[in-house]
This record gives C-alpha cells, sequence and structure tokens, in this order.
C-alpha cells in the first residue's frame, strides 16, 4: 500500500521506498564488511520487524541464518514499563553465534535493552542491534545500536512493519499517524 492510499490518515511522510530501501543496501555493505568470514544469526523481532529484516536480508551479499521472537512489554497503550514477556522464543541455539538483532524501532530503549541482555545470557560470541528507526529523544535507557536506519523525531510512526491497531504495517513508507486517526 502506497501513503496516496490513505493519504487523510497521515501528518507527513518521514520516509519513502526509495529512500529506505538505499539505507538498507548501506546498512547491509557495512554489515557483510563487519562479519566478513563469520557465520551471522539474525534474530527479528516479532511483528514490527518482518518487512525491515525481509527486505535488510535480500540486501545482504553473505549467507545468514535466521530466527525470530515475539515479546510483549507491559505498560499503557502506548508506553513500555520495560517489563518483557516472551511470547516465542528461538529455535536456535545461540552459544557461539553472532547475533544480531533487528529491530523495527528503538523508542524508549526499556524492552531492547532486556532482549539484549536475556541473549547476551544464553553464550552468544556477540550480540548487536541493527534498529531500522531510532527516536533519539525518547531513549530512556542507554543503548547504542551498532547500526541505524534514520533517526526520527519523537512522532507516532506508521508503516514499514509499524502499526496502529494492526494497521498500516503493509504502508510502503514511514509516516507521521495524524492525532485524531489514534485518538490523541
Amino acid at each position: 500500500m502506497h501513503s496516496d492510499h490513505i493519504n487523510g490518515d497521515l501528518a507527513a511522510v518521514l520516509l519513502t521506498d526509495d529512500q529506505i530501501q538505499a539505507r538498507l543496501a548501506e546498512v547491509a555493505a557495512q554489515v557483510d564488511a563487519d562479519y566478513e568470514g563469520r557465520d551471522l544469526l539474525l534474530v527479528g523481532v516479532l511483528k514490527g520487524a518482518v518487512i525491515v529484516m525481509a527486505d535488510f536480508m535480500r540486501h545482504l551479499r553473505s549467507h545468514v541464518s535466521t530466527d525470530w521472537m515475539a515479546v510483549s512489554s507491559y505498560g499503557s497503550g502506548t508506553t513500555s514499563s520495560g517489563v518483557v514477556r516472551i511470547l516465542k522464543d528461538l529455535d536456535i541455539d545461540l552459544v557461539d553465534c553472532d547475533v544480531l538483532i533487528v529491530e523495527d524501532i528503538l523508542d524508549t530503549g526499556l524492552t531492547l535493552s532486556w532482549l539484549m541482555n536475556n541473549l547476551r545470557s544464553r553464550g552468544p560470541a556477540s550480540v548487536e542491534v541493527f534498529t531500522f528507526l531510532r527516536k533519539p529523544e525518547a531513549v530512556q535507557v542507554p543503548i547504542t545500536p551498532r547500526y541505524v536506519g534514520f533517526d526520527i523525531p519523537n512522532e507516532f510512526v506508521v508503516g514499514y512493519g509499524l502499526d496502529y491497531a494492526e494497521r498500516y504495517r503493509n504502508l510502503r513508507e514511514v509516516a507521521v499517524l495524524r492525532p485524531e486517526v489514534y485518538g490523541h
């Protein structure tokens, strides 16, 4: 779906499909160089990272393994408390693996910090993060992702895997949702 199909719901398009694909190619080239000769496991965080992980791994020139986790953060609907529950765990044993967590958005950092600590406790060779989007103004926990797609303003965004009430995930762009759509 393109933004012009739902233009009335959007305040602004932040990132176009072309901008997204160009940046994913740049990050993939850096990951290929950084992990040359090593086996890399991409761990996608469901559901938001599905689209970014699929497109990102198609830009890679090296072989990778993939696995998925689903986690739920308790909190008030739009904010995270950092108290996390695993809904779907990994199928792959992480011992001695180089792990790259692929995340859709780094907002407060509370859930991602918990996830990084959880995966590090499983004996991998390394754990790093590629976050597609980062909201520097919203981060509450000091997390330094190894790779960042884009820094964005602290706005409510949808598209390219990000949703509001399970809608807009299939939008090809990243856009700011009009506040009247989500009731703020």
